[in-house]
């Protein structure tokens, strides 16, 4: 019995459905989502649309109003046109979009139900161990992990590694925690896109000798420095489902797991069975969630994955002035109902 098959037939009953725009300055640019509810016998359930373009927040809410099993839902927006007043040319937003409304009907049903993700599955909510993901600077330094450490001297990281890196740089920051570098090398928008340099490649590779390496261009050039590091490369941006996985170059050990990267519930569900049967690690990321989806991808990663190094720190580490009382690794989950 797969995952899934817990959930696909929670009733639920949809009476309405609206949105709210959420909008902040991150360290890093201004981030806009949108929040979905639906509401019903006197419940309401929330997702969060994570697409990127600001101009597309907030998503129209569509009349989803009607009783569904969890999986007839899942079908029924699976036929709707989500971006009825705009184009959408990134594939990626059609499940970003999904997610936020398959969420939000998880949430609803589950709370309809008087009961909560983790009882449904059978499965405990443990402690989330998170790194933070800091911005290096123009031109990058190791002043912020030096900062940052000073706030926490158990703090961890994931750096995106950048072609400016230099070596005395790399050394140096080789000497943190560094539990994940990203060379981004897979996404399509150039202002996204990292780092494709076999000779970066093979400084990571040697003087983070224990950090997982994630989404490498897997290339001529840089196979013969990855490829006798297969068991610490990890893939990200290619993994929308279980098809997915199996299209890579070669089964990996690790995979990044961000939810609103798969559309649909059942996808990630199956995909994390797919991974706990073949013996591949997860590790949760996040999209710069603003509401409730910050709280949901910590539920997903204290379900299945809470020791990885989850790339999900609060919300408040990305703000340009943090806060002094940020919560610190592990993150304790505290009470749950639905899925929130």
């Amino acid at each position: 019995m797969g995952l899934y098959d817990h959930i696909a037939d929670l009733p639920l009953s949809i009476a309405n459905a609206s949105v709210e725009r959420h909008e902040r300055e991150t360290m890093k640019f201004t981030r806009a989502t949108t929040v979905v509810s639906l509401s019903g016998e006197g419940e309401t359930g929330r997702g969060e649309d994570v697409t990127y373009d600001a101009e597309l927040h907030p998503a129209p809410a569509p009349d989803l109003s009607g009783e569904y099993t969890l999986a007839e839902f899942s079908a029924e927006v699976a036929d709707r046109d989500l971006f009825p007043e705009g184009d959408n040319d990134h594939p990626a937003y059609r499940n970003y979009r999904q997610w936020a409304f398959e969420s939000a009907a998880l949430d609803l049903a589950l709370r309809q139900g008087d009961t909560d993700l983790g009882t449904e599955l059978g499965r405990e909510y443990d402690p989330v161990n998170f790194v933070y993901s800091p911005t290096l600077g123009d031109p990058p330094s190791a002043d912020a992990l030096h900062e940052w450490r000073e706030r926490d001297p158990d703090l961890q990281f994931k750096l995106d590694a950048e072609d400016d890196w230099s070596d005395s740089l790399v050394s140096e920051l080789s000497t943190f925690g560094v539990r994940v570098v990203d060379f981004k090398a897979l996404y399509e928008d150039a202002d996204v896109a990292g780092s494709a340099d076999p000779l970066l490649y093979e400084r990571v590779v040697e003087e983070f000798p224990e950090a997982i390496l994630e989404d490498p261009a897997w290339t001529d050039d840089t196979y013969p420095v990855l490829d006798s590091v297969r068991d610490r490369i990890s893939w990200d941006v290619p993994i929308t489902g279980v098809e997915s996985v199996q299209e890579l170059p070669f089964e990996p050990s690790w995979l990044n797991s961000k939810p609103s990267r798969f559309g649909s519930i059942e996808s990630l569900l199956d995909t994390i069975d797919y991974c706990e049967n073949h013996g591949i690690e997860l590790y949760g990321g996040g999209q710069f969630e603003l509401g409730v989806g910050r709280r949901q991808i910590h539920l997903v990663a204290s379900l299945f994955y809470p020791n990885s190094p989850n790339d999900t720190a609060p919300s408040g580490y990305n703000d340009p002035e943090p806060p002094a009382d940020l919560p610190k690794s592990p993150l304790e989950i505290g009470d749950v109902a639905g899925f929130r």
